[in-house]
């Protein structure tokens, strides 16, 4: 008896369209250049790619003529390997052949991916609407969201007690727990995720669902919750048509954090009174020292291995996508209990490079999925940069994560979360392209 294919038509002609795509790049090449003269310009590529990002390491890391040479280098290198392909007449070349790759790409990915949709997001189920809701604003944030959008005015014509973070400096944790004292049934926070993650812990503290509202600047944590990032008062529709779903919530020390606790290179920046005022001025000034590790030598402790020198660590309340090395993404899941964890380890030029090309993350890149993650150093205290927050914590510091600890209260009708999109496994891809399950 013949089984059925299990494989959808549409997913085996896509993988098919990729491997065609692929050979036609590869073939393209070799038929219009020649065998020498495309083995040659393959290797002035390589060639030139290495020396940009040779450069560009160089740039990073020193300062004075050495970076601005450096930079003169980042600059020409792709110049003149453009220059020789023109020369060459090899340009249109160059672009059919990135058309071509993208589009085996492209095909490859949708092929890989499921054809039922995925469970990117966390389960919502439903809840009664809050009675009495407390919303802690901050008009300052995002550049004056609250303000632009009228969310004070809208949410207090939903029934919330909204609070204005104004004036002097406010102890925004005594001012949830104090809400919950007078009968406050949930928690919201219009601003950045650092401001949420003090909250968020107050509300999981006392059990209450937490809303978010998403007039802060980047908005990281409302992006991973599937939230609208370009209309916060979106978010106001939580308080009388939302859903809730559990979530898990980082621990650093007493503090909570829901997206991430970053050490060494960038939190020593953050660190600096002058980075707020000239971000890019400061981070050039300061990356050669951090990069150096002189400030401070990591040790990061998971799984019972010690990781020593790492430059920059990134521990997030679960992992990022597995191409986001800096954090600087999206999490498709917050509920799955774990950390996610990230350690960068560059000496030179050449780890640099393979880590920006993918050659080298083995060795540079450290990778973990864990509960618990230790960071110790030489010195007694180190930066930590908490959901954009800068603060100094005693060694070791020591972070876990709170399986489901936080009700989130969202809108029934939101952007959502999209399903993980798929590594590109050309073992896989082949099998499905060519073989046929009988």
């Amino acid at each position: 008896m013949e089984l059925a294919d299990p494989v959808a038509p549409a997913q085996r002609w896509l993988a098919r369209l990729a491997f065609l795509a692929a050979a036609a790049a590869v073939l393209l090449v070799l038929a219009v250049a020649g065998l020498r003269a495309s083995l040659f310009l393959v290797l002035v590529a390589v060639i030139g790619t290495a020396a940009a990002l040779a450069a560009a390491w160089w740039f990073l890391t020193h300062r004075g003529v050495l970076r601005w040479l450096a930079g003169v280098i980042v600059v020409l290198a792709p110049l003149v390997v453009a220059v020789l392909f023109a020369r060459a007449n090899l340009i249109w070349v160059v672009l059919v052949f990135g058309l071509l790759w993208t589009a085996a790409v492209t095909a490859g990915r949708r092929a890989l991916a499921s054809p039922t949709p995925g469970d990117g997001e966390s389960a919502p189920y439903e809840s009664p609407a809050p009675l009495h809701p407390y919303l802690i604003m901050n008009p300052r944030s995002g550049g004056g969201k609250v303000e632009r959008h009228r969310l004070a005015e809208r949410a207090r014509a939903l029934g919330a007690r909204v609070f204005l973070l104004d004036g002097p400096a406010v102890d925004v944790a005594e001012v949830a727990r104090q809400a919950v004292r007078d009968g406050a049934d949930l928690l919201g926070v219009a601003g950045g995720d650092g401001t949420q993650a003090l909250v968020a812990g107050i509300a999981a503290e006392h059990g209450v669902p937490f809303l978010v509202i998403s007039a802060g600047t980047r908005n990281h944590f409302a992006l991973d919750l599937g939230l609208d990032r370009e209309d916060p008062a979106t978010c106001l529709d939580a308080l009388t048509d939302g859903v809730e779903v559990r979530i898990d919530l980082g621990l650093i020390g007493d503090r909570t954090f829901v997206n991430n606790a970053s050490f060494g290179a960038y939190a020593s920046i953050v660190q600096s009174p002058a980075y707020r005022d000239d971000k890019i001025g400061t981070t050039l000034d300061l990356l050669p020292r951090a990069l150096a590790g002189t400030d401070e030598r990591l040790r990061l402790t998971v799984d019972g291995t010690t990781v020593t020198g790492p430059q920059a660590v990134l521990v997030s309340n679960n992992p990022y996508a597995a191409d986001d090395i800096a954090g600087l993404g999206r999490r498709y899941r917050l509920d799955g209990g774990v950390l996610g964890v990230l350690a960068v380890t560059v000496r030179n030029a050449a780890d640099a490079a393979g880590l920006i090309s993918g050659r080298g993350r083995a060795r540079s890149l450290t990778v973990r999925s864990t509960g618990q993650v230790v960071i110790d150093a030489d010195r007694p205290a180190v930066p930590v940069g908490i959901d954009g927050e800068s603060v100094v914590l005693p060694t070791p510091v020591c972070c876990e994560i709170r399986p489901g600890a936080l009700r989130v209260r969202v809108p029934r009708h939101r952007p959502g979360v999209p399903p993980p999109p798929p590594e590109l496994d050309w073992a896989r891809l082949r099998h499905l392209a060519f073989i046929r399950r009988g």
